[in-house]
């Protein structure tokens, strides 16, 4: 590769090394990540009403475990009206089912794969032993089932499953594969104060960009960027041009970015100002009124809006802050009507926002007992590609580390780290906005950022079954932005990674889920 060629990849971010090197000259490679503006604002027709997602059933077991059973299966979905495509989901054929349980409790989840093709379910955000993590290292083969259990051990949030095989993550997840996992805490006064009665005044929003084609949508999502995949239309709990009934004074959002690689600046049409009351693990100390908010793939959000009667306001997404610039089509110019909200002519009372939420210590910088860099550059991280039988590091159970991450190739990242929810202690040396003061688990990282994060490592740990951190735009990660690390206990040393469950006897009793 050129020196001038090189710094061309470097400026426009580790997608441009796809391109073929012979004949392609910087003005070309350029052309070729450019790419065409997308706006729908004051064109989409909102004919179609929104529901949220349907609870999963459940049933409590003889050890007093919640148990779910769920089916990863290929399906047929009409996006548009006698068009069906074919797409893959869980216990349907397009997204899944709302798990909901409380914290004590113990779950276990009986995953059935019959899609064809290994997959495997991973429970984002969520506080649980590596082995019942459903990263890379717990596959599902064909036709086995995977029954991972653990007992819930955080506050109540907003989490979500997607599947997370290594090199496949987003073509899984754009065929269809994901939905929603609400933690709650019970005995909660402020929980009981906000809106909290599911599919009326409390609603899943996950939202997604997809293409279509004569009203169906391709098999296969395509590259579109350096970031990944680009739609131009969104869905909205799979459901395109929605229209959501409010029949209360206030009604509870629960916003998830569940796109392969589009970041979202989420507002209403109006510039009217809401309350963002959580963010990806839990309520924030405080409420805070805004008027945006900013979600990255795999990234939530909890906000409550109010209405007054018979109105009709559209919830849009426009100017995210990505900050890749003009040479890069990465949708930071891409605007969008996401959902319209119909207020009932008569309104069911609601109380305001409590002002205070929740309890939110904030760990000191002096406790850590270490910090760690990660640059994100040219699909690597450290330099490092993944590697599913390369323990990048261990970290030692009860301890707390600064984690010192960066963009450093000029293209826009995002961090996400398994089983733990960090804070943000600053971002480019300042501290960090509202928005970003409650439990994380993912962040974006536009080109120059940096950030760190404070996180502790507690009651789980395993010196064989690593837990991953990556970039969750899917395309990077799938391309080996990724990385993984293990959690030692006392006199533990780092062992050797298992090979990923290849038949169902591995996946029922490697790790004792039965």
């Amino acid at each position: 590769m050129t020196r001038t060629r090189r710094q061309a990849v470097r400026l426009l971010g580790g997608s441009a090394v796809l391109l073929p090197a012979v004949g392609f000259g910087v003005p070309r490679l350029v052309a070729a990540v450019a790419g065409k503006r997308v706006d729908t604002v004051g064109k989409v027709v909102f004919t179609r009403r929104l529901h949220a997602p349907p609870l999963a059933t459940s049933r409590v077991d003889g050890r007093g475990r919640r148990v779910f059973d769920l089916t990863i299966r290929a399906g047929r979905t009409e996006f548009a009206p006698g068009r069906p495509s074919v797409t893959w989901g869980v216990n349907g054929g397009f997204l899944g089912p709302t798990l909901r349980a409380r914290r004590g409790e113990s779950v276990l989840v009986n995953v059935r794969n019959q899609v064809g093709e290994a997959t495997s379910l991973h429970w984002h955000g969520m506080h649980l032993p590596p082995a019942m993590d459903g990263g890379p290292h717990q596959m599902i083969a064909p036709g086995a089932v995977w029954s991972p259990t653990w007992t819930i051990d955080q506050p109540a949030a907003s989490l979500w499953y997607h599947p997370h095989l290594h090199g496949s993550t987003a073509r899984h997840l754009y065929r269809g594969v994901a939905g929603i996992f609400l933690v709650d805490e019970p005995g909660d006064a402020v929980a009981a104060s906000l809106p909290h009665t599911y599919g009326v005044d409390d609603i899943p929003l996950i939202v997604q960009d997809r293409r279509f084609a004569g009203g169906f949508m391709p098999p296969d999502e395509d590259m579109a960027g350096t970031t990944g995949f680009l739609g131009d239309e969104l869905l909205v709990n799979g459901v395109r041009g929605p229209y959501l009934d409010v029949t209360t004074e206030r009604v509870r959002l629960r916003l998830l970015n569940g796109s392969n690689a589009r970041v979202y600046n989420f507002r209403f049409a109006d510039n009217r100002s809401f309350h963002q009351i959580a963010s990806d693990g839990g309520l924030l100390a405080t409420a805070h009124t805004t008027e945006s908010i900013q979600l990255s793939p795999g990234e939530r959000a909890e906000i409550v809006v109010a209405v007054e009667p018979g109105e009709r306001v559209v919830l849009r997404s426009q100017d995210p802050a990505t900050g890749s610039g003009f040479v890069q089509h990465d949708g930071g110019s891409d605007r969008f009507d996401v959902l319209q909200l119909r207020a009932a002519r008569s309104l069911a009372p609601s109380p305001g926002v409590p002002a205070r939420l929740a309890e939110l210590p904030r760990p000191h910088a002096g406790s850590a007992a270490r910090t760690r860099t990660f640059e994100l550059a040219e699909h690597r991280i450290n330099g490092e590609q993944m590697d599913l039988g390369r323990i990048d590091f261990p970290v030692r159970l009860d301890s707390t580390e600064i984690w010192h991450v960066r963009s450093g190739d000029g293209t826009l990242h995002s961090f996400h780290v398994h089983d733990v929810q960090f804070q943000v202690l600053s971002v480019n040396g300042r501290k960090p906005p509202p928005g970003l003061s409650g439990r994380k688990d993912t962040v974006l990282l536009p080109p120059g950022t940096d950030m760190r994060l404070i996180m502790r490592f507690t009651d789980h740990a395993d010196p064989d079954v690593p837990y991953m951190y990556h970039c969750h735009m899917l395309y990077h990660e799938d391309q080996g932005m990724m990385g993984q690390f293990v959690v030692l206990g006392p006199g533990q040393r780092v062992g050797r990674p298992p090979r990923p469950a290849a038949h169902a006897e591995h996946a029922l009793h490697a790790h004792g889920e039965r």
